[in-house]
């Protein structure tokens, strides 16, 4: 019986839709973090200057300081975003085929 009931899962177009876009936007919000994260890395490495240089005259705060927080930030909006989409259109389409493979 549990076979069958994998096999009526796996089979399921709204299953098929929720692993591809789920895929895709998951991919899509991890480029975009990596691109963030290694982007501020390499700068620190080949340009450690830019990020070294004083936001104002005298300042003793650089602009790298904002930067790494604007980077942990972006990682905690990301992580929204996707909590947020997960709560709602993933779990809609899960109860759906939950409700599919159970027969109702």
């Amino acid at each position: 019986m549990k076979q069958e009931l994998v096999d009526r899962i796996k089979n399921d177009p709204d299953f098929h839709h929720l692993v591809k876009v789920r895929s895709s936007f998951a991919w899509t919000l991890t480029i975009i973090m990596l691109v963030v994260y290694f982007g501020f890395v390499l700068t620190i490495a080949f340009d450690p200057k830019l990020l070294g240089t004083p936001l104002s005259e005298g300042s003793v705060t650089t602009i790298g300081i904002p930067v790494g927080v604007a980077v942990i930030l972006i990682a905690f909006v990301l992580t929204g975003i996707y909590t947020r989409r997960a709560n709602g259109e993933f779990d809609e389409l899960t109860a759906r085929i939950k409700a599919k493979a159970k027969g109702e």
